[in-house]
């Protein structure tokens, strides 16, 4: 009933978003009288805040048309390789065939699009040859296509990572470093030649017994009961996933901005006064930054009810309590993969040790081929975006996936002798 409700509500408010959207070009527009009047500013600011309190959030566009590589501009083409129900493989094709490393970015599934790893696609493209999961939203997959449980995202990845092997490395940002460990652990058990060269963990809920967060909190603190009650619905008529059982993006969306609140008041307040002072650069950030946080995805409800139990629940991965499909999930048979763990010391979310509990559980790695960082200063979103990612997260990436292959090479070039 919420999730009609919510978009009633949507539908209902639709003339007027398209009214105060209109006011705000007839104040704004430099061809319009209405433009330069004493209070055309602080019309078109009011409008435009109600515009972007009450719109649609369309999934963002990735606006990645060239990249820098060595030095010059090259044009970049978006391919979907692997179309599945629930995820597309995306590549990001460089025009020239230039050398580089495979980057497989497992995007996560936990509300917002993979298009919020913009820029760590941007940067990467710089020295890799990557790829990404782009998850799609649920409620747009028809209910023919079946249920997707956590289970069934740990054989996406498995099946990325053969497709894209050898030579491969991957790189999983918060939620999805749990199944991508799951994954690998897998094929390491199996002796499976396509394990890739490297894993690189950013601020993932590993082991969320270690300096929980609020949000780890909340999900440990209430029966797994509660969670399939209170935030699991089914998707309205006016979609292709009508009936499927999914967590909505507007309730997840909601959670993201009660975590901080104050932060985001004053983010609105802030954007409203740059709209009155005709301070267009920095109502353009505010602008960009928002369109992709306000864009959210709903997940499958398998999926996340599948999630909160083994994850933050019962802690499967981290007591050795978990199996996939009836296969035991042992991340200490991964032997001939590096690691490089990644945490913001400012992370809400996932809090610092969570994910460097991975080096704990994958202790059959020689420990120079794993490595953490605890970066300074940086947050949950910035250990993967930002100036600051790019500064001093990154350069350390590129550095060890370069280590890993050089030393690769090395063997490769001592069995050869």
């Amino acid at each position: 009933m919420i999730y009609k409700l919510h978009e009633f509500h949507k539908t209902a408010m639709a003339p007027a978003v398209a009214w105060a959207d209109t006011a705000r070009h007839l104040f704004t527009n430099p061809l319009s009288p209405l433009a330069y009047t004493p209070l055309s500013r602080t019309i078109a600011a009011n409008s435009e805040m109600f515009v972007r309190l009450l719109r649609r959030y369309p999934k963002p566009e990735w606006g990645l048309d060239e990249a820098l590589v060595n030095g010059e501009r090259m044009a970049i083409t978006r391919e979907v390789v692997i179309d599945k129900p629930f995820c597309q493989l995306l590549h990001f094709r460089k025009a020239v065939d230039v050398e580089q490393p495979k980057l497989l970015i497992v995007a996560p599934l936990s509300g917002h699009f993979a298009t919020l790893l913009r820029d760590t696609v941007r940067t990467a493209l710089a020295d890799h040859d990557v790829w990404i999961t782009d998850w799609v939203d649920a409620r747009m997959v028809p209910l023919a296509h079946g249920a997707f449980h956590l289970d069934d995202y740990v054989d996406y990845i498995r099946e990325f990572i053969r497709f894209l092997s050898p030579e491969l490395n991957v790189m999983s940002v918060c939620q999805p470093t749990v199944p991508v460990l799951a994954a690998v652990s897998l094929m390491a058990a199996e002796n499976d030649s396509a394990v890739p060269k490297a894993m690189i963990m950013m601020g993932g809920p590993i082991d969320t017994r270690r300096n929980p967060t609020t949000v780890n909190d909340f999900a440990a603190g209430r029966p797994h009961s509660w969670f399939s009650d209170q935030v699991i619905m089914r998707v309205p008529a006016n979609y292709p996933g009508f009936m499927r059982k999914v967590y909505p993006g507007f309730l997840q969306h909601a959670s993201f901005l009660a975590m901080n609140p104050d932060r985001h008041m004053d983010a609105h307040r802030q954007f409203y006064n740059h709209l009155v002072r005709g301070d267009g650069d920095s109502a353009e950030g505010h602008r960009k930054f928002y369109d992709e946080y306000n864009a959210v995805l709903d997940m499958p409800a398998e999926y996340y009810l599948d999630t909160i139990k083994v994850v933050f629940q019962e802690f499967r991965l981290p007591t050795g309590k978990w199996s996939v499909r009836g296969a035991p999930v042992r991340p200490e048979t991964i032997r001939k993969t590096a690691l490089f763990t990644i945490e913001g010391e400012l992370d809400d979310i996932s809090g610092n040790g969570q994910t460097e509990a991975a080096h704990t559980l994958c202790r059959s790695i020689p420990s120079d081929r794993r490595k953490h960082l605890l970066a300074k200063g940086l947050g949950h979103y910035s250990i993967f975006s930002g100036r600051k990612f790019r500064e001093t997260v990154y350069p350390q990436i590129r550095s060890f996936i370069r280590l890993v292959s050089q030393r690769e090479a090395d063997l490769k070039l001592v069995r050869v002798k």
